[in-house]
């Protein structure tokens, strides 16, 4: 079995329904030819879908409600206080899309960037909300390749007081590799993806890949 089947096998690896909505949508963002106009609106459309598949693993309560008919509604309501946080740069792309969703949502911000002389991921800044450590974690970045970034700023979380079970990753385009290694480290961890890649070459860049999503959704491309 290849490494990728095997990370979609996974439990707590969650994809994205393989519609042809979604794979029309992930075409797009993929084509090297695509206006920057049209990267951004189609992946700000898969952020969408993602974040809205991320709430569902939020815990819920029964509630019941009364319809404008007079007549009562058992649903249910959402437990728990719920906070974003950003891997800079790519990270930040996402962030819109969780406030469409959850209004006046608290978004933190994580900068992680690997150090040339270890190879190491390593720490630059960290702003979270001073009350995260009772709040539910989406953790936002576009790309997951190795998990370097991604399993250092899950530290940084846990040392916070975030607990492990209330973080969820919310990802467009991972690695097995990456996935893998991050549900291993992180055994109550959750990872909510829209597509798995087939790998990483020797340069650790995804394959096939879209290229740097930062760099093509801010802009900044050379």
């Amino acid at each position: 079995m290849s490494l990728s089947a095997t990370a979609a096998e996974h439990p707590r690896l969650h994809l994205l329904p393989q519609t042809n909505q979604l794979k029309g949508l992930t075409t797009i963002i993929r084509d090297i030819n695509t206006p920057r106009g049209d990267f951004v609106f189609y992946s700000d459309r898969v952020i969408r879908l993602l974040v809205e598949e991320g709430l569902n693993y939020l815990p819920v309560v029964d509630k019941e409600v009364t319809t404008p008919m007079g007549v009562p509604f058992h649903g249910v309501a959402f437990e728990g206080r719920i906070c974003g946080v950003s891997i800079m740069r790519a990270g930040e792309s996402m962030e819109q899309g969780l406030r469409d969703v959850c209004t006046s949502v608290r978004i933190g911000k994580v900068l992680i960037q690997r150090d040339e002389r270890t190879a190491q991921a390593k720490l630059y800044y960290s702003k979270l909300p001073k009350d995260i450590a009772d709040r539910w974690v989406l953790l936002l970045d576009p790309m997951l390749a190795t998990g370097g970034s991604a399993i250092k700023c899950i530290e940084v979380l846990l040392e916070a007081g975030v607990r492990e079970e209330r973080i969820l990753f919310v990802n467009l385009i991972c690695a097995p590799e990456g996935a893998l290694a991050m549900l291993e480290l992180f055994p109550k961890l959750q990872i909510i993806t829209a597509e798995i890649d087939e790998g990483i070459d020797e340069q650790k860049f995804i394959l096939p890949g879209l290229g740097d999503f930062g760099d093509r959704y801010f802009g900044t491309e050379d």
